[in-house]
């Protein structure tokens, strides 16, 4: 063998260091395609209802009167239970996508399926935050 002896002690390192840098590159973009999952995610599972509803500003008196109206006769008049359970502090309880899921479905009986326009569940939304 001729040649400079460094050079014959660095070419079986060259290919090791590109398959560190490539190992590396794939690891990183791949915790990047997770990151981009995990913030997308929750948005596209959202329905467009939900979606239009969370951008809108609710009003905790309009959604006081609309919950007198068709919650109260099971929530009570001051959300307190009766046929369905209290709603005081339900906004720690649950997120609002759950909460919208909730009113929507009618997943839980005797709870009927309830879906107001967009604003009207923001408005309640509202008034279900308000309640301590």
């Amino acid at each position: 063998m001729t040649g400079d002896p460094s050079t014959i002690l660095e070419a079986p390192q060259a290919p090791a260091q590109r398959q560190g840098l490539i190992t590396a590159l794939v690891l990183l973009a791949a915790a990047g395609c997770i990151l981009l999952l995990l913030l997308l995610l929750p948005a596209a599972r959202s329905d467009p209802y939900t979606r239009r509803t969370l951008e809108l500003s609710g009003s905790p008196e309009t959604g006081a009167r609309l919950f007198r109206m068709n919650c109260a006769g099971c929530h009570g008049i001051a959300a307190q239970g009766l046929v369905g359970p209290s709603l005081h502090g339900v906004s720690r309880r649950r997120n609002d996508r759950q909460l919208i899921r909730q009113v929507v479905s009618g997943r839980t009986p005797p709870m009927p399926r309830f879906q107001p326009e967009p604003q009207a569940m923001a408005d309640l939304l509202a008034h279900l935050r308000s309640l301590e």
